[in-house]
């Protein structure tokens, strides 16, 4: 099979590219795919360049690059979502590259066959979308707000023409994403397809095992109780919540751990409020992301909407007892007060906070949930996603035939 794969940039930073890199790696390697990967950078998986519309056989993708130009987010959207059609238009007459597939991760392009959503704009808009209102904003912001309003409204548009179209395959990353899709765009036939865990890098054992060091690093004393928060964009995560949560723990010796990055006057401010001091530690984002987590006694991310957030299944798989909300899609693998605890409300703060309690003053229960929590995680592996990725790519070039055989 002969596949196209559509994504501005691929990398195992995020869980979006990691996902695509994962089931591209398998279908080169396990499944005699023939990958071509449209895409302005690509690292962290092998490529080849290519040079033959008849070098089949490969075991790596070929790269094909599509240039990127200086300029505002909307500007370089709008490019590449005009260079890779070109490209591939390109490719086809020229090269007479001709694919069965054409997939890519979210709204990328258009003309596509098969999609697996990460984010429903439509549904992210209508979270935000009092965040933009021009008259609630200093005039000095409103070409920041007007950028960002035109970049939504162009990604939407796409949304309603592609999600729509059903001749295109969808797959979701969560029940709730899927459950978006059905409610803005009609969509009842979605493949939900969870997102996965590096089971041999986030163990309970290695969290263990640097557990004391990495402490020590930090200067956290051995009888703190350590509640992580790890995430950039901290206004969907939660974070001013969580923060009025520990808040109301004075009582208690809890420090809080912020790992990422964004603008933090305003939650410097709000610590400063809350008297919590010292009791916060901010930490930039790293490549090792373990070292976090052996930190941690919890993990809490009380976020406002996510599509299925990887901080808190990696926390489950270190062991650690977390704490999420309804609004993360990967609460679908999580069994309230038996491998974590999921809040009803995000916006809660009481009740997260007796949640940090309870954890705090029964050890034995933490244990036990972060053990069972740990089991369910190594059950949500990258090859587990990438496999049902497969399954839904051979579905979708499946329909796309059936679909042609009766043109």
């Amino acid at each position: 099979m002969r596949i196209a794969v559509l994504s501005p940039y691929l990398d195992r930073r995020g869980g979006t590219e990691r996902a695509v890199i994962e089931l591209i790696e398998r279908l080169c390697q396990r499944h005699g795919c023939e990958v071509h990967i449209y895409s302005q950078r690509v690292e962290d998986i092998e490529v080849a360049p290519f040079r033959s519309p008849s070098a089949g056989g490969h075991n790596r993708p070929f790269w094909h690059r599509i240039p990127k130009i200086p300029g505002p987010h909307l500007f370089n959207f709008l490019w590449w979502v005009l260079c890779n059609r070109l490209w591939r238009t390109k490719d086809r007459w020229i090269r007479g590259i001709d694919f069965d597939l054409v997939f890519c991760p979210g709204i990328n392009s258009s003309r596509v066959d098969a999609i697996v959503t990460h984010i429903v704009f439509r549904e992210f808009f209508r979270l935000v979308h009092d965040e933009l209102r021009l008259s609630a904003a200093p005039l000095r912001k409103w070409p920041l707000l007007i950028h960002r309003l035109l970049y939504y409204r162009f990604i939407m548009y796409l949304e309603g023409k592609i999600y729509r179209d059903p001749r295109v395959a969808l797959a979701a990353v969560s029940k709730l994403t899927a459950t978006e899709l059905t409610r803005h765009f009609g969509r009842e036939d979605v493949t939900v397809i969870p997102n996965g865990v590096d089971s041999d890098l986030f163990t309970m054992a290695e969290r263990l095992r640097r557990r004391e060091v990495i402490r020590k690093s930090l200067q956290i004393d051995p009888n703190d109780f350590v509640v992580l928060f790890i995430g950039n964009d901290w206004k969907k995560k939660g974070l001013s919540g969580l923060l009025e949560a520990v808040a109301l723990l004075r009582d208690l010796p809890i420090r809080l751990v912020i790992a990422g990055r964004d603008n933090r006057i305003g939650y410097d401010a709000q610590i400063g409020q809350l008297g919590l001091g010292e009791r916060v530690l901010f930490l930039d984002p790293s490549g090792d992301v373990m070292q976090f987590y052996a930190a941690a006694d919890v993990y809490a991310g009380p976020t406002l909407h996510d599509s299925f957030a990887l901080p808190p299944i990696e926390a489950m798989a270190c062991g650690l007892p977390v704490i999420t909300t309804s609004r993360n899609g990967g609460a679908q693998i999580v069994e309230d007060a038996v491998n974590g605890y999921v809040l009803p409300d995000p916006r809660d703060n009481g009740a997260l906070a007796g949640l940090l309690r309870m954890l705090y003053e029964q050890p034995d229960m933490r244990a036990r949930v972060g053990e069972s929590a740990a089991r369910t995680a190594q059950q949500y592996t990258w090859e587990r996603n990438a496999e049902e990725g497969w399954k839904f790519i051979q579905e979708a070039a499946a329909r796309k035939a059936e679909s042609h055989r009766f043109k």
